[in-house]
């Protein structure tokens, strides 16, 4: 179903605005809300996968790594990163694909997770956004200016590192925090005056023309999403094995993407209702740009630096040792998270 979300903005072209399912699908953010989308599969064990939209399984289907499949996937789609954490820890769902920031949050509300591979890309499309006709240049102009944000999202992260290189702090900035629909609405009315977000919003406000990036998140951001899962099923053997054979899948899924860009466009647009100007863009600046990286101690590390800052902002109540979130028993010979290779293919 699609919505007019922004009446206020009659120059956002009706096309390019991004429906509400997709909207909702933050890296961060409070909905609960997760839908059951099937199975695919044959066997006796099932694999309970927690997914966002447009995210694994799409994926998986476009490369065809769902066939010959030994055992079931149990699909259920989630709005966002926490809630889908929030199942693994429940012991709903075995495994499940998040951003860089929820599995830190988790971690600080004592859930059981362990975080089991990783993808490491570029961060282009993680930006501060102003209006094309916004006077802001330079990232240190934003001191006193109003900026939009999802609290604990990778963005929220990305805009303290952002601030944080220009010389300035959250308490430089009035800080709105806002999950993407009411972000997008407010950007658009001209009620603040930035926005921290990430792809595919970074895509659709450029390509309908309605702002510009202030400052992305290269080189202050580490540029990661992960694959989480439970302590109990990596503490079953049977499922232990099934989550090393998904995850090969999706990184010889993700590694298709690099070749078929254009067809992953279509078949994200299709899935998630994206325009598909929009997934193209966004595909191109960040999607197709994720190579597998092991989860090793410079990742702990990066990840960690999150944590503590976000300790010391007092958004997460205790320390984090996120070295005790973490299984690295499905590295194989993956690089190194600080030497993986940029890789961005032709269609």
């Amino acid at each position: 179903m699609r919505r007019r979300l922004v009446p206020a903005a009659p120059l956002l072209p009706l096309a390019l605005l991004l429906p509400l399912t997709l909207l909702l699908a933050a890296c961060g953010g409070n909905s609960a809300a997760e839908t059951s989308t099937g199975t695919d599969g044959k066997g006796s064990l099932t694999l309970n996968v927690g997914d966002q939209k447009g995210g694994s399984e799409a994926v998986l289907r476009a490369a065809g790594e769902l066939k010959n499949l030994d055992y079931k996937i149990k699909w259920s789609t989630f709005t966002s990163g926490p809630p889908l954490l929030e199942a693994v820890n429940a012991k709903a769902v075995d495994i499940g694909g998040v951003g860089n920031t929820p599995p830190v949050f988790a971690a600080g509300a004592h859930s059981k997770i362990k975080v089991v591979a990783a993808w490491h890309g570029t961060s282009d499309g993680d930006a501060v956004l102003v209006p094309k006709d916004s006077k802001l240049s330079r990232p240190q102009q934003l001191k006193g200016k109003s900026i939009a944000v999802a609290q604990g999202s990778s963005a929220h992260f990305q805009l303290v590192a952002s601030l944080k290189a220009a010389g300035l702090s959250l308490s430089d900035v009035k800080v709105k925090y806002l999950q993407p629909a009411d972000a997008l609405a407010a950007f658009v009315s001209d009620k603040v005056d930035a926005w921290a977000v990430w792809d595919p919003y970074t895509s659709q406000i450029l390509q309908a023309k309605q702002g510009r990036v202030l400052t992305s998140g290269e080189g202050v951001t580490n540029g990661l999403s992960f694959q989480v899962a439970a302590p109990g099923a990596l503490a079953d053997k049977s499922k232990a094995a099934a989550i090393k054979d998904y995850l090969d899948r999706l990184r010889r899924a993700q590694t298709w993407v690099f070749t078929h860009q254009e067809e992953w466009a279509k078949v994200w647009a299709k899935d998630t209702g994206l325009p598909y100007e929009v997934a193209l863009a966004s595909v191109k600046r960040t999607n197709s740009t994720r190579v597998p990286v092991a989860v090793d101690k410079p990742l702990i590390a990066s990840e960690q630096q999150i944590a503590d800052t976000f300790t010391q902002l007092k958004l997460i109540p205790r320390k984090v040792d996120f070295a005790d979130f973490v299984d690295t028993r499905y590295n194989d010979d993956l690089p190194a998270s600080t030497s993986a290779p940029r890789i961005t293919g032709g269609s």
